[in-house]
């Protein structure tokens, strides 16, 4: 839906809702589009799928399982490589529809650098990076867990580009909140807090894990809490240098995405979601607005951060 209310400014950006189609759910893009009652005024922006420096065929199967109250997943950045993202897939995407945020990924510094430098010259509206890859000059601990490391990674990419950058800060850490304050200092424009929870499934009678990497990434409403919690963390060190935030972790609902903006949110993320109602974007939009209708406020911003504590 079209409303003056949902329009969103993030870093810079400007979006005619609040909502973010989340890196993985959507591949390039070109797959919601199919969606039949698909309608780009119901997202702001859509984060392409995680790309590397090279091809990568990701990890064997199976790769999703899904879970009492969420999914795990573990992909492995499939992707067909920065080059062909960069000269095949981005003409065919139509910006005058809406935004779209490229994923950075890599395994080491170099690759980072790289993959931003490409990205940095194209249509590409902002740049999410993913740090919770993990540097294999470093014996394969991941970038994002390690706070040091993760300021690294956003001051080696803020070098090659003059686009907004986001961090994608992981949850799986034990001080989100130091994390982002060296991210800030090394140049972040934003944060999407949070990614993944790590997690496994095991098969009781052959007694084998189901995700074939053993353990996977967990989704949906079954981390609602944990994000909430991360993005109100984030929040208290973002507010201070007008870092905006784009909270996800289980939002399924207007509901949702609504404590997700009270907590300190400028944007919310949908992911796992769509597998289950690819027009769920509209009706949290809808909601949206009907409680800031109620609430007597004139858009989203004047709800963001306003948890009393």
């Amino acid at each position: 839906m079209s409303s003056s209310l949902l329009h969103t400014e993030l870093c810079g950006v400007s979006m005619a809702s609040p909502i973010v189609l989340l890196s993985g759910c959507v591949g390039f893009g070109e797959e919601y589009t199919r969606v039949v009652g698909f309608s780009n005024e119901d997202v702001g922006a859509v984060v392409l799928k995680g790309t590397t420096g090279d091809m990568r065929l990701g990890n064997p199967p199976h790769r999703v399982y899904e879970t009492p109250e969420g999914m795990l997943n573990a992909i492995g950045l499939q992707n067909p490589g920065v080059d062909k993202v960069v000269d095949d897939i981005l003409p065919g995407l139509d910006f005058s529809e809406t935004r779209f945020f490229a994923n950075v990924s890599g395994s080491t510094i170099e690759e980072y650098e790289h993959v931003t430098k490409r990205f940095d010259d194209s249509d590409i509206d902002a740049i999410e990076i993913n740090i919770s890859c993990p540097n294999v000059k470093e014996g394969g601990v991941q970038f994002g867990n390690d706070p040091e490391m993760s300021a690294r990674v956003v001051a080696a990419c803020r070098a090659h580009t003059s686009k907004p950058i986001i961090t994608k800060l992981s949850p799986n850490q034990t001080d989100i909140e130091e994390n982002a304050r060296l991210c800030i200092e090394a140049g972040t424009d934003g944060f999407a807090v949070i990614n993944t929870v790590m997690g496994m499934a095991v098969d009781s009678e052959t007694r084998r894990p189901i995700i074939g990497n053993v353990r996977g990434g967990l989704s949906g409403p079954a981390i609602k809490p944990i994000a909430l919690l991360k993005v109100h963390q984030v929040f208290e060190v973002a507010k201070h240098h007008d870092v905006p935030i784009i909270g996800q972790g289980g939002i399924t609902t207007a509901k949702d995405a609504i404590e997700f903006i009270v907590a300190g949110a400028t944007a919310i993320g949908i992911g796992t979601a769509l597998f289950y109602d690819p027009l769920v974007c509209k009706k949290i939009n809808t909601g949206i607005v009907d409680y800031l209708q109620r609430h007597e406020m004139a858009s989203v911003s004047e709800l963001v951060g306003t948890l009393q504590t």
